[in-house]
């Protein structure tokens, strides 16, 4: 019913940067909050940045002022901009997508490896 693919996801050297890309497809009548998580092997996982369909945003601290989340509601798309990064960014990256009538949609998730 509802389709959710992350792209842009691999391998790069301490500092390098990324751009996550997620698109959701198929039938949606509305999209409220899209978001990025992350899991690192052994690790719960945690939420990374996420963004509503107002536009507003909130980051866990680890990657304040280093990744930035946007949206494009016309593409149904969310990015996260993923700047100086670190090894311990090191995990599978999902993107979740929250609708109305209340749904909650995630990607397969993409691996992000950050090398020292």
């Amino acid at each position: 019913q509802v389709q959710v693919v992350e792209s842009g996801g691999g391998l790069v050297q301490a500092g390098g940067s990324l751009r996550l890309s997620c698109a959701a497809s198929g039938s949606i009548f509305s999209i409220n909050t899209m978001g990025w998580y992350r899991q690192a092997p052994g690790k719960q996982r945690e939420l990374v940045a996420r963004i509503t369909r107002a536009y507003s945003t909130n980051y866990v601290d680890s990657v304040k002022g280093r990744f930035t989340i946007s949206r494009d509601n016309a593409k149904n798309t969310v990015y996260l901009q993923m700047n100086s990064l670190k090894p311990e960014d090191t995990a599978v990256y999902y993107c979740n997508v929250d609708t109305f009538p209340v749904a909650s949609y995630w990607g397969q998730g993409t691996q992000v490896t950050v090398s020292s």
